[in-house]
């Protein structure tokens, strides 16, 4: 793909999430095969108001640096509101999430359909692609109010602009492929898309709106891809998705995430490390805890997805999860693998949060021992439920998100020196860095020229910074 971008001039910015990490290389194979050149393309993030400010600012980076290029915006940005950046003049085309990893999208640059002229007009539904009855649901309903109001706040489009934006209805997709790509991170831990789309609709979330409701990858797909990946020489695969703990709801032949995992893993042997993205604690099941107690492929790193340890502003958000529920959670997975660590999503400054409620989730990162926190601000989404809602000063919620970094920080350090003197195994990714099994970074002294890939067993040594030194055992 280097020598493409070189030879080609294509460029693919990414941001926001590991699946639009992931996504991206289907991006990339899409441009080179098509006919374009001189291609700057966007896969954005709609997760906060400040990722979409981020974006608007390097398009416009882009556009004063390069003044030939051809800027096209994907990602979850451009499907939630194609109008706003079809009317940025440095962009040529707007591209909707179904639409990105196609090479076909990117063929007619400046001749796209017109906006929201979905498939389910075509086929006498509602504008919007549902059936009658559909509509008639909750769910569908708010999602007919969503993008009704994106419709009004858009305002006026120019012939020209309609033409920028190649955007289908995501609430119509009911199918999902899996990108025939892999993605590596440092040529040793390789990403696989089960699931995209979600099926609730957390107050403060845009993203359903972005992805579509929940899409699980056959069962027969995802094996073959995973046996692609390993004889590819890849050690380690992490299953990524939107909602991966909803896996299989939608298949004819409904699987739960544990039952697909534990098949997995007897029919690929050969694959040494299986990882989550991201899980949610109201969706795992009993099978999950077996699992983890028989099956040592499966890494003891998980990461979970809890927005708040305050059971008030849970509800509020809608959440399935209230706080006990993330403690026992916590504990019976540690109590089967002592080694287990925990990362974290912890939104700070939520609406009406007090500071009761933010001392409860600020408490809960060294209840559990969470160390490593993905702490995000809160963002006002235009159209959520949650932008209704009485708001927390700016300057607060900074601060608030100071302390939960400080806190997880205070965690890590901890725990890394917890880890001296024992003896972990660990896989070479690049420059002598090494993973631990519970995602702990390793330093590796050695004279030796360690390869990517390589397993190994080392001693830990001491900590600098946030890494563990450790020498082969």
């Amino acid at each position: 793909m280097m020598k493409d971008e070189a030879t080609k001039n294509n460029k693919v910015v990414t941001f926001g999430c590991r699946l639009n990490s992931y996504e991206s290389e289907a991006i990339k194979k899409a441009v080179e095969n098509s006919a374009e050149s001189n291609l700057v393309v966007f896969n954005s993030c709609a997760v906060t108001s400040a990722a979409e400010r981020d974006l608007r600012s390097a398009i416009r980076k882009a556009r004063k640096e390069n003044p030939l290029a051809k800027i096209v915006v994907t990602g979850c940005a451009a499907q939630i509101d194609p109008q706003k950046y079809a009317k940025m003049t440095e962009v040529d085309l707007v591209l909707g999430n179904v639409e990105k990893s196609k090479a076909e999208s990117y063929e007619a640059i400046g001749k796209g359909s017109n906006p929201f002229a979905f498939d389910g007009e075509k086929r006498g539904q509602t504008p919007l692609g549902l059936d009658p009855a559909e509509a008639r649901d909750d769910i569908a309903h708010k999602d007919r109010i969503f993008y009704e109001a994106k419709k009004s706040s858009a305002g006026f489009l120019s012939i020209e602009e309609s033409a920028k934006i190649k955007v289908n209805d995501i609430m119509s997709v009911r199918d999902t492929a899996p990108q025939l790509v892999s993605y590596f991170e440092n040529k040793t831990r390789a990403f696989l898309e089960i699931q995209n789309g979600c099926n609730h609709r957390c107050t403060f979330c845009i993203i359903p709106f972005g992805r579509g409701n929940s899409r699980s990858v056959a069962f027969g797909e995802i094996v073959a891809q995973v046996k692609k990946m390993v004889a590819f020489g890849h050690k380690e695969v992490v299953l990524t998705g939107v909602d991966i703990s909803s896996y299989g709801e939608d298949l004819v032949i409904k699987i739960t995430l544990s039952q697909m995992i534990k098949r997995l893993l007897a029919l690929v042997p050969e694959l040494l490390r299986l990882r989550l993205s991201s899980i949610d604690v109201a969706e795992i099941d009993e099978d999950f805890f077996e699992l983890l107690k028989t099956e040592p492929r499966l890494m003891p790193y998980l990461h979970l997805s809890l927005q708040s340890g305050d059971d008030m502003i849970l509800k509020r958000m809608k959440r399935r999860h209230n706080r006990a529920q993330v403690l026992q959670f916590c504990a019976k997975a540690r109590q089967i693998r002592p080694e287990m660590t925990f990362g974290a999503d912890i939104i700070a400054g939520f609406p009406t949060e007090n500071d009761e409620m933010f001392e409860n989730s600020l408490r809960l990162i060294s209840e559990v021992g969470i160390i490593f926190n993905h702490i995000f601000p809160y963002s006002k989404r235009e159209a959520t439920p949650a932008a209704k809602m009485p708001q927390v000063n700016g300057k607060i919620i900074k601060q608030r998100a100071k302390l939960l970094r400080q806190a997880g920080e205070l965690e890590l350090e901890k725990f890394l020196k917890k880890q001296v003197g024992k003896n972990i195994k660990v896989i070479v990714e690049k420059d002598g860095i090494a993973r631990a099994e519970n995602f702990l970074e390793v330093k590796i002294i050695s004279k030796e020229n360690l390869k990517a890939g390589e397993l190994l067993e080392v001693k830990i040594l001491k900590v600098e910074e946030n890494f563990l030194i450790g020498e082969l055992w």
